[in-house]
């Protein structure tokens, strides 16, 4: 199992009203782009948030969070949320409007 294709419909439902929403396959996994920005993705069974790279090391501190690192190398401005950290619907939400609050500022590509 490259990703987990049952969070990636929990993500498009939660995005479903949203415009500017596009789906990629990346990073080994999948990936969910605002106005052609990477917003949110899966990776296995975890969710990808992009973030404000200095809000990072805060949101570290939560449960069931860890770095953006599947190279070997962590990506600032990104973590990775366990299956746990997401499993409620509310969870889910919260870090979705995370991520879309810092790319929905970005510039479209």
């Amino acid at each position: 199992m490259a990703y987990n294709e049952q969070l990636a419909a929990r993500i498009r439902k939660v995005l479903s009203r949203r415009n500017g929403i596009e789906e990629k396959t990346m990073f080994g996994g999948f990936g969910f782009m605002l106005n052609g920005n990477v917003c949110v993705g899966v990776w296995k069974d975890s969710l990808i948030v992009r973030m404000e790279p200095e809000d990072t090391e805060e949101a570290l501190l939560e449960p069931h969070v860890k770095p953006f690192d599947i190279t070997g190398r962590a990506m600032k401005g990104w973590v990775l949320v366990g299956a746990d950290g997401i499993a409620d619907e509310g969870d889910l939400k919260r870090w979705i409007q995370r991520a879309i609050r810092f790319v929905g500022k970005l510039p479209g590509k």
